[in-house]
Parts: C-alpha cells; sequence; structure tokens
C-alpha cells in the first residue's frame, strides 16, 4: 500500500504495509529522531506532530496519515536551539533518548501558548508533559529549562 505525506516540509511517498505503525515508517525511512520507547503510548519518545498536534506515533497506523502532515524534531531543531541553550544553562545532562519527543511537545506548548490557546503557568506545562517520560533524570533541571524557554514564572 503507498501512503503520500508531507514530512518536515517536504512531500514523500512510501510503500507500507497496512498494519505498520507510523513510529516504523518513519524510522525505516531515515526520521531517527523518532524512537521507540515503549510501544504503548506510554512514554512519549515517538512523539510527533500530525497536522500540527502531537500524537505518539508508535500508536498510530501509518495508512490513517495519507495525505496528511509530520513533523519530527529534525523538521524543528532549527526554531528549538534557543530551548537547547536553556538546556545546557539549567546543567540538564542526559542521554538524550527522550529529548526528541520532548522537544516536539515543548515546540507544540510554545505555539500554543503564543496563540493564547492555553495557559502560561506551570501546572498547565506540567500536565501536557505529563506523557513524556526520561529514564534517566529527576526533572528538575529540564523542567526549569522548559520553564524558562516557555517563559512560565
Amino acid at each position: 500500500m503507498k501512503i503520500r505525506v508531507k514530512i518536515n516540509g517536504q512531500d514523500r511517498s512510501f510503500e507500507i504495509d497496512p498494519s505498520e505503525y507510523l513510529l516504523d515508517t518513519l524510522r525505516k525511512n531515515g526520521y531517527m529522531s523518532v524512537k521507540r520507547g515503549c510501544d504503548t503510548g506510554s512514554c512519549g519518545a515517538c512523539t510527533v506532530l500530525l497536522d500540527g498536534r502531537p500524537v505518539i506515533s508508535c500508536s498510530v497506523l501509518s495508512a490513517s496519515v495519507d495525505g496528511h502532515e509530520i513533523t519530527t524534531a529534525e523538521g524543528i531543531a532549527n526554531q528549538m536551539k534557543e530551548y537547547m541553550h536553556a538546556l545546557a544553562s539549567e546543567g540538564a545532562d542526559q542521554c538524550g533518548f527522550c529529548q526528541p519527543g520532548l522537544l516536539v511537545m515543548i515546540y507544540y506548548l510554545k505555539k500554543m501558548i503564543d496563540k493564547g490557546l492555553i495557559e502560561r503557568d506551570k501546572e498547565t506545562v506540567r500536565r501536557y508533559l505529563i506523557g513524556n517520560l526520561c529514564r534517566c533524570s529527576g526533572y528538575l533541571p529540564q523542567e526549569r529549562a522548559i520553564f524558562r524557554f516557555l517563559g512560565v514564572d
């Protein structure tokens, strides 16, 4: 089965198996920022934007994205340099496995906050990030960097 999608601004077409998940389609076609974490939709490592909204790609069938737009961490890296600097300044060392999915979610949050569609407060941000798990840190430096980047007091 063939699908056509726009990924990070580029029109692409892929031959897929009808039972294939978006995570697998993306990885086998070179989008390596999309990580396989849990395969249950619990960890957020495979988060991408589908038509501008975050989805867990291990839970989305590739056939369902035909004709849609997907954004991965590769597609937003340049826009997120300020966030990466905030991470470094807070000493938020991590292995980087969960970082791409978290990056996508923070990018989404920034857009929603800037448009006034969600509140700019700590509890709202924490609620949106609850599905992004990090196995190697205590979250506090990352949280400080996220709040700084989003302008949350």
